[in-house]
């Protein structure tokens, strides 16, 4: 039988040669009939029992996170815990629904808003909701949904698959996921690139009978139905490749970064929970480039709480042993919401009250952060980044707040220090004319700065293709930027996603960087596609 080739989106790179395996259907589908009432006794105290019931299984699954694995389920917690999300339902239950159709007919119509969105990224969070709905139907109706136990060298097959099905699942060696429906911008598409897992969404085609040998390929986005024997052999090459490769990075993982011929590039890590730094060594980095704070302060009283920040600032100087730590001022805003902080119901988010915007805005809140770092900053080499910087302005009172708050601790005695502070250059008007913003350093932050540059919405895979962050336009404006910071002798590093892909480092070195923030697990890989450059020594001026 000839192979056959579907073409989908790809989602999370690498490839899976293995073979076509489907998940049973789940029992908590989320279609429910009054004919139900009777699994729950149909009232509200059933609902608010099952609520609840859901909520401690997500803390008790968040609590066995980190990272951007914490950071969805954390999500998922803040909608179920929010009252006004079950309030037409329990409204319903007093108009004399059951608890079951009252809660699926409210959650569906959650959904659909979600489904018919104009925008990629909240069309992605659908499938958020829908987890959302089946734990507390099953909750309600004691039909609980099997963990997935994914064998060694499947390719699970499925329209679609949930963040708490991710999550739970048994992964065996080898798996990879193909979905018919599914978004690159979805939950379960970061989860799988967190681990490593091909993935491909969006297929297209006849696949309801599809079984035995498959290929998928995460960085193509193709799905191959009995691939002949030149593809399998090719396939068969470029895992052994991918294999070799990773044992080189693993080999390289604890060297410095250098260059085939010498010259040095620092390497640092970028995290979002302090708790990813557990078993990380940091012999393996020369720092930390990039603190994710509004992954960690994703609620109104952790962001009031400064003692707590204190303490996380602390843990994270004293993993760094003296190496410098960039901790990112609160960044929410866009598609990062907080409930009670950020601006509900923009007309275009990420192109309104967000990152420092918000932050100055809201000034109170600022000050508790700028406080604790200032304290915190007595206990190592911190830094503090300002992100989403527009107008010169910003820098000036920001520096101003911050300075307010180094001299109430100076009056008070309270032990401190006076960070540097620097910004993220996210927006052109900033990588255009970097030396009318007066920062202590700069650090190129890729995502947001291919967005704004080439007009590409990053959640719309429609119009990924357009923009890249080795597009020519991009790289002149790093180069911009990287020229003014070696002619004013200030630091220029490069903080975004695109640092940790090995294609495109070698693009961001010939723009003249030397700094990159990387994904905690590719500091090896990075090093090791540096280890096959020749690159210009800028302090000799030579190759």
């Amino acid at each position: 039988m000839a192979e056959i080739v579907f073409s989908g989106i790809p989602a999370s790179k690498g490839l899976a040669l293995g073979y076509i395996w489907r998940p049973a259907t789940g029992a908590a589908c989320g279609e429910a009939t009054q004919g139900d009432a009777a699994l729950t006794g149909g009232d509200a105290d059933a609902l608010r029992k099952a609520i609840a019931t859901a909520i401690g299984d997500l803390s008790q699954l968040e609590g066995t996170l980190s990272g951007e694995e914490a950071e969805i389920v954390g999500m998922q917690l803040a909608f179920l815990s929010d009252d006004e999300l079950a309030r037409p339902a329990f409204e319903a239950i007093e108009a004399g629904q059951s608890a079951v159709v009252a809660w699926t007919e409210v959650m569906n119509a959650e959904i659909a808003t979600y489904e018919v969105s104009d925008d990629e990224y909240f069309r992605a969070r659908a499938i958020d909701f829908q987890d959302i709905r089946d734990r507390v139907l099953a909750a309600l109706t004691g039909v609980q949904s099997g963990v997935l136990q994914v064998p060694r060298g499947a390719i699970l097959l499925a329209s679609d698959l949930r963040p708490s099905q991710f999550l739970s699942a048994r992964w065996g060696a080898g798996c990879g996921i193909a979905l018919t429906d599914g978004s690159p911008t979805s939950h379960v598409a970061m989860l799988a690139r967190g681990r490593g897992l091909p993935m491909v969404v969006g297929l297209a085609g006849e696949l309801q009978d599809l079984e035995g040998t498959a290929l998928l390929d995460g960085t193509t986005g193709i799905l191959v139905s009995g691939p002949d024997a030149e593809r399998l052999a090719e396939g068969k090459a470029r895992l052994e490749a991918d294999s070799a490769a990773r044992k080189q990075s693993a080999a390289l993982a604890g060297e410095p970064a250098l260059s085939r011929n010498g010259v040095r590039v620092a390497i640092h890590a970028t995290i979002a929970d302090p708790a990813e730094l557990d078993g990380l060594d940091p012999s393996h980095f020369d720092g930390i480039g990039l603190v994710r704070t509004e992954l960690f302060l994703d609620k109104l009283e952790k962001l009031m709480d400064e003692e707590t920040q204190f303490a996380t600032y602390r843990r994270i100087l004293t993993w760094a042993d003296g190496k410098p730590v960039t901790v990112r001022t609160l960044d929410a805003g866009g598609d990062k919401p907080i409930k009670g902080y950020t601006v509900a119901n923009e007309a275009n988010p990420f192109l309104g009250i967000r990152g420092i915007r918000l932050s100055l805005r809201q000034p109170e809140v600022f000050r508790v952060q700028l406080r604790a770092l200032a304290r915190a900053a007595a206990y190592g080499r911190l830094r503090i980044m300002l992100p989403m910087v527009t107008l010169p302005d910003e820098i000036t009172t920001a520096r101003e707040l911050l300075d307010a708050e180094i001299t109430a601790l100076a009056a008070a005695g309270v032990d401190h220090g006076r960070p540097a502070l620097g910004i993220m250059v996210e927006v052109p008007a900033v990588a255009i004319t970097p030396e009318r913003f007066d920062a202590d350093f700069y650090s190129i932050g890729s995502n947001d700065l291919v967005q704004y540059t080439c007009a590409v919405s990053r959640d719309e895979a429609g119009v990924a293709h357009l923009g890249s962050a080795i597009d020519p336009s991009v790289l002149a404006l790093i180069a911009r930027v990287v020229e003014h910071g070696r002619a004013t002798g200030r630091e220029v590093s490069l903080c975004g996603d695109a640092g940790s892909d090995p294609r495109m480092v070698p693009h961001f070195l010939a723009a003249g960087l030397r700094s990159l923030s990387v994904q905690y697990g590719l500091g090896g890989a990075v090093k090791a596609t540096i280890a096959g450059l020749d690159l210009v020594d800028h302090r000799a001026g030579q190759a």
